[in-house]
């Protein structure tokens, strides 16, 4: 019994500890004028998603009852990997439950002992993790920096495979990693290049597939990873990549054979969102249009954001407690904004993550303009 009293007294020990420094988190259910939702098209709650999803529950059921190598595995997830696929332009493509497992997956399982894996410092967690699993060697480069990771690259001693991974618009900050610039790189150092698309997948490019396409270098990337509950509005993730690696993650992916198999529902609701995707385009143009005229009102208020044209925009305010006090005070006017706090961003980076989505408008983003430029005047000390 003591022995319990004392592991309690630590666990609590930890958490004041979090509270001092102003990063103890709450599950907090949101409500208001959403600027922190990864909902950037509304396709949670557009009415073709929502039919094709309650058809299917109501034709398959609530759950898939196993993993996919057992009595999990559905037509309507064939239909969707062979659909996926063509739309990210790869040969093949593989249905995991979330972004999170599918990291997990790309990571722990590809590169191995001898080889070494290049990871951008500001890569999302999962990445990380994935490559906390995986047995090759890591080397972190500074964010972005093509000059250090190509010297990295030259030093490197390896016999195994290289390879190369990073965001492709990076969650925290929104901004583009240089594909094209890393592209080149990868082609000639024989890196193979893995790109997660979890904030680009369904916004950007011509046909909405990610900056993958944008970028136009497609038959440069290895493997991309595809989380599907941001822009697609539904959940899980799809890898896409060459035939002969799907099927090996279909062999050896621990976090796909040892789940259980994604709702059949999600697949019917994510081709919903493509068609969706496919057949209005305007979203896409309405949503990067609203990122930018939000960067633009903000500087006109005097606030330091970066440059850029994605959804995602970041106010650095430095101290977590400060960041806490202007979140709370927008939340109270009813604008759902979040303080992001370590671990998620650096010490001293603490800030509102804003997240554009196509139910803003010009009116709305003028009046949280002026009421986050006064919040940050009172609580952070910022003049604007």
């Amino acid at each position: 019994m003591s022995h319990t009293y004392e592991f309690e007294r630590r666990v609590r020990s930890h958490l004041g500890e979090l509270e001092d420094a102003g990063i103890r988190r709450r599950l907090q259910i949101g409500g208001g004028v959403s600027l922190s939702s990864n909902d950037y098209l509304g396709l949670a709650a557009h009415p073709r998603v929502k039919q094709r999803m309650a058809e299917a529950v109501l034709r398959d059921g609530a759950g898939s009852t196993g993993s996919r190598l057992l009595s999990g595995h559905r037509e309507n997830f064939i239909r969707l990997e062979r659909r996926f696929a063509r739309w990210k332009g790869t040969e093949s493509s593989l249905f995991l439950g979330s972004g999170y497992l599918a990291n997990l997956a790309a990571l722990a399982t590809i590169p191995e002992a001898g080889d070494v894996v290049f990871s951008d410092e500001l890569n999302h967690a999962s990445l990380i993790d994935g490559l906390r699993l995986s047995r090759a060697s890591k080397e972190v480069f500074a964010h972005k920096d093509v000059y250090e990771l190509s010297r990295l690259i030259e030093r490197s001693e390896t016999k195994g495979q290289k390879f190369l991974v990073t965001e492709s618009i990076f969650s925290m900050d929104g901004d583009e990693a240089p594909l094209n610039e890393y592209a080149e790189l990868c082609r000639a150092t024989d890196t193979a290049l893995i790109v997660d698309e979890a904030h680009a997948v369904g916004v950007m490019g011509a046909k909405g597939s990610g900056l993958i396409e944008e970028t136009g270098i497609g038959q440069e990337v290895f493997l991309s990873i595809n989380p599907a509950g941001k822009a697609l509005g539904v959940g899980g993730a799809l890898l896409a990549g060459p035939h002969w690696a799907i099927d090996y993650l279909v062999q050896r992916a621990r976090s796909l054979i040892f789940s259980t198999a994604p709702p059949p529902a999600m697949a019917d609701g994510l081709e919903a969102a493509l068609d969706v995707i496919y057949d209005q385009p305007e979203l896409r143009t309405r949503l990067l249009n609203l990122s930018v005229r939000l960067r633009e009102a903000l500087i006109e208020r005097g606030m330091n954001v970066p440059a850029g044209c994605s959804q995602i925009i970041p106010v650095i305010i430095g101290d977590s407690a400060q960041a806490v006090d202007v979140a709370e005070t927008l939340q109270v006017q009813g604008y759902d904004v979040r303080a992001i706090r370590p671990p998620s961003v650096a010490t001293g980076t603490s800030r509102l993550r804003l997240s554009v989505n196509i139910d803003l408008d010009e009116d709305t983003i003028l009046d949280f303009s002026l009421a986050l430029a006064e919040a940050l005047e009172q609580y952070a000390g910022v003049a604007v």
